[in-house]
């Protein structure tokens, strides 16, 4: 295919695979800076804005959309929450982000986070191209990489960059590019899964309910005023046919039951699924004239709200590194990013790490395990450097660093 004719040929200083999230803001703000890009997905944009991924943002990454000119939806349509609710051992335990390190999260789902970014794009005049196929990246061990893909029309088309982001998520082509001897891949497995819901209910708590039960971690999280979000650990291999709507609403009921007789706000289930995860983070993310953005480069747990974060994180350092490696810095301004993008992945992927297997009951558990969580959760809620550490691993750290 590398070979084959091609219809046309655009040069542009860096392409970007993939346009979600990551890959569209790092074209925002590039485009800020005057650098053109031309960004590609195999996804159609209706694909990307119905899949229903994480809900929470660090206030940086919120202060960042609204600042940059992204939009504002966000200060008028999410939630800013100022802290979570631990649920165990039948009693809530408010963990209050605010008081604790004065800092907040908001509730806005990653789907109007696209979709204020691809319109932002538009509005802007920036190129992106939904729906191709065939992608390659050819020749990033150069300083003149190209980028060839099929566009729906079934036209052939060539970008020549100068730089390629690879930001096509946790199923990345971009990742297998960096030679197999050259690269290090870590990772862990999880012996469960998420059930996953959409509901047609009024609010059960204004802010996300973490709970650990005997029977099984739960999360009662929000969307909006009559629709709200809801997951309940799992088998990875769990059919959400075998599911009634009945049974959903029994099962987390049980997982949240407390003494102080909390109850979630049942109504039709509109959407069920299995979300299955791991934590996983490949070395490097740069490779030549290439460098891997989000989950193409790293994944975690959803338990500590961190996989949005991180790849803006990502993004923002690329989006400082880019230019001056287009500039008078040269090449070299990238030797930048990794380190700086690594220290904040190994701090994320111990967070959500420490936060699945806190609130997560083992499949093979025993009743020494049981007690034993119970146990590290109360150190965490009865002291304040517990909830402390809680607090300022969750909100985020500074951009800094």
């Amino acid at each position: 295919m590398a070979d084959a004719a091609v219809d046309t040929v655009v040069s542009v200083p860096i392409a970007v695979i993939g346009a979600g999230p990551a890959g569209l803001m790092l074209a925002h703000l590039l485009g800020r800076a005057g650098v053109e890009t031309i960004v590609v997905d195999t996804r159609s944009r209706y694909e990307i804005e119905t899949t229903q991924r994480a809900g929470i943002l660090e206030a940086d990454a919120a202060r960042d959309l609204v600042e940059t000119g992204v939009s504002d939806r966000i200060l008028r349509e999410g939630h800013e929450h100022e802290g979570i609710e631990l649920r165990f051992g039948g009693r809530p335990h408010r963990i209050h982000f605010k008081e604790l390190v004065g800092a907040s999260v908001w509730l806005y789902p990653q789907t109007d986070v696209f979709i204020d970014l691809a319109d932002a794009r538009a509005r802007d005049g920036g190129t992106v191209h939904f729906g191709v196929q065939e992608t390659e990246v050819l020749d990033i061990t150069t300083d003149a990489p190209r980028v060839r893909y099929t566009a729906s029309d079934g036209t052939r088309h060539e970008i020549r960059a100068r730089y390629v982001v690879g930001a096509d998520g946790s199923r990345s082509m971009c990742r297998d590019l960096v030679p197999e001897e050259r690269r290090a891949r870590y990772g862990n497995e999880y012996p469960f899964a998420w059930f996953g819901i959409l509901a047609e209910a009024p609010m059960s708590a204004p802010e996300l309910v973490y709970a650990h039960s005997e029977h099984g971690f739960a999360l009662i999280s929000q969307r909006t005023e009559t629709v709200q979000r809801m997951y309940f650990q799992c088998a990875p291999d769990e059919s959400v046919e075998a599911w009634s709507d009945d049974r959903i609403w029994e099962t987390l009921q049980a997982r949240v039951a407390g003494q102080d007789g909390f109850r979630l706000k049942e109504g039709p289930v509109l959407e069920k699924t299995v979300l299955r995860f791991r934590s996983f983070v490949q070395e490097p993310m740069r490779w030549g004239s290439m460098a891997l953005a989000g989950d193409a480069a790293h994944t975690v747990p959803p338990t500590g709200a961190r996989g949005l974060n991180l790849a803006l994180h990502d993004v923002k350092v690329l989006a400082d590194v880019l230019p001056r490696a287009l500039g008078s810095a040269g090449e070299t301004a990238l030797d930048d990013y990794q380190p700086r993008a690594l220290q904040r992945v190994w701090r994320a992927q111990n967070f959500s790490y420490w936060m699945t297997q806190l609130l997560h009951t083992a499949p093979d558990g025993t009743p020494f395990g049981l007690r034993r969580q119970l146990g590290e959760l109360d150190n965490v809620v009865g002291t304040r450097a517990g909830r402390t550490y809680l607090a300022e691993q969750y909100t985020g750290w500074p951009s800094s660093t």
